[in-house]
């Protein structure tokens, strides 16, 4: 076997997309977190979610437990440089807010979102909106219905958990679903994922559930996924431990290297979603700079940020980024603004710039910073912001529906 190679063969299943992130179906295998924060927070939410894309998530989770997280939501998903799943518990009313707010995938929990109807209802306008579920069993909270038929948290129990609630589903024609089935005991997630493995070919998402702080929890989380990753289960997983979450993308994103089934690369480059403030076009301009440094050994996180705005703030966990505005690229390093370069020449700044940080170190360059930067960076923002308002993502007509659908939750039924 080649160096970043695997011989491990993948079980067949159906895709799902989650945003523009492909899950199952032959797709490299993914890496999910969670936020700590509260979804309220929009400011410390989106800080984290690009703290653990650059730790290499690929997909975050926020909880969605009250009117304020969902409208929060609104706020965070058009700002997100990765695809968010609502994480949703007892109140469907908060599942369709979740939609509203425009999430990529919900999140449900069948042992504490029991209703047929209500199940029902979240399958119509997920279908409705070809936004993906993933049906979350956990052992620690089955239906007793479940843990009473079979004795307790049994692999049955939780496989039975998942197939109920795809009935449900299938019942209104809805298939765009993952699964997972999680247990904080390691064998007892294991036969779980193995049975499951055997009767459905939906994708099938891996995780130890509350499997505690590190290092005991890095190795309790390992010996499950990585047991059901070489015999060719699971599409995405995450790693549960009581720490920063960073460091569960970082876990992950080890271990799918550490298997050959994601590639190792020296930049890792991050970009922002082109929202609605977006000054420049985000894609191709974070595409040439994927080429520029591609053959550079270079062992950065670089962003490229559609606006000045939010972007040094919201990338400030990265090494080094460029944030445009007014026909300017603002060269940050971990946040603070250190020069003001033409548009055309952002690329070209970054390369440069991540040359200095390679041969002279963070200090050094923070120390070079331009005086007049940081000035003609606030300039700029506050520009913008006259330009543009303050909702260029029209986040608050969202937050509008949202309001209707927790006054009526039925009232926009498809």
């Amino acid at each position: 076997m080649t160096t970043g190679s695997t011989s491990f063969g993948r079980r067949s299943t159906r895709q799902v997309m989650v945003g523009s992130v492909p899950v199952g179906g032959g797709a490299p295998i993914t890496v999910q977190s969670m936020t700590t924060t509260k979804t309220a927070d929009v400011d410390g939410t989106l800080a984290q979610i690009y703290a653990l894309k650059a730790a290499g998530a690929d997909i975050v989770r926020c909880t969605c437990n009250e009117r304020a997280a969902a409208e929060g939501l609104a706020r965070i998903v058009p700002r997100s440089p990765v695809p968010i799943v609502a994480d949703i518990h007892f109140h469907v009313e908060m599942a369709l807010a979740a939609l509203e707010a425009g999430v990529h995938c919900l999140r449900l929990n069948p042992g504490n979102l029991r209703k047929a109807d209500e199940i029902r209802l979240v399958a119509r306008e997920c279908k409705d909106r070809g936004v993906p579920v993933r049906i979350g069993v956990n052992a620690g909270s089955l239906d007793p219905r479940l843990m009473e038929k079979h004795g307790g948290a049994t692999p049955e129990a939780l496989v039975e958990s998942a197939q109920i609630e795809l009935g449900l589903f299938a019942e209104e024609g809805f298939d765009d679903v993952k699964i997972s089935v999680k247990a904080s005991n390691v064998p007892l997630m294991i036969e779980a994922y193995r049975q499951l493995a055997e009767v459905t070919d939906h994708p099938l998402h891996l995780g130890v559930t509350e499997a505690g702080p590190p290092p005991a929890g890095v190795i309790k989380s390992t010996a499950g996924i990585a047991t059901l990753l070489g015999e060719g289960i699971g599409d995405t997983i995450r790693y549960s431990l009581t720490t920063d979450p960073v460091e569960e993308a970082k876990a992950g994103r080890t271990l799918l290297e550490a298997l050959g089934l994601r590639k190792r690369s020296s930049v890792d480059l991050i970009a922002c979603p082109a929202c609605g403030r977006a000054e420049i076009d985000v894609y191709k301009v974070a595409q040439e700079a994927q080429a520029a440094f591609e053959t550079r050994q270079i062992p950065l996180q670089i962003a490229v940020m559609g606006c000045v705005v939010n972007g040094p703030g919201e990338a400030r966990s990265a090494d080094l980024g460029i944030a445009a505005g007014r026909r300017r690229g603002h060269l940050f390093i971990r946040g603070e603004i250190v020069r003001v370069v033409p548009e055309a020449e952002m690329v070209t700044a970054l390369v440069e710039e991540a040359e200095k940080l390679m041969a002279e170190g963070f200090e050094a360059r923070l120390a070079a910073a331009d005086s007049t930067a940081a000035k003609e960076a606030e300039a700029d923002r506050l520009a913008l912001l006259g330009d543009q308002g303050s909702d260029a993502n029209h986040s608050e007509e969202r937050i509008d529906l949202i309001a209707k659908r927790l006054a009526d939750p039925r009232s926009q039924e498809g």
